[in-house]
């Protein structure tokens, strides 16, 4: 699962966002946003839709069964 939580730190890095812009655009606060992408909380499945829809990204490339974007 530490694979997951990679990706969607290089995938906010790769837009130069903080974690604050991303928590905004996904309605969190950066706490929160925080904590999911330390792996210090499990990502809801909602939630995991939400990010792969604003980066154009499969949920398989997330959740580490794929390298394909």
């Amino acid at each position: 699962m530490k694979l997951r939580f990679q990706r969607i730190r290089d995938l906010r890095e790769d837009l130069d966002m903080t974690q604050n812009e991303m928590a905004q655009e996904l309605g969190l606060t950066q706490r929160s946003y925080a904590y999911y992408e330390n792996g210090e909380r499990t990502i809801p499945p909602e939630l995991l839709i939400k990010i792969a829809d604003y980066h154009n990204i499969s949920l398989d490339y997330l959740l580490g069964r794929s390298n394909i974007k």
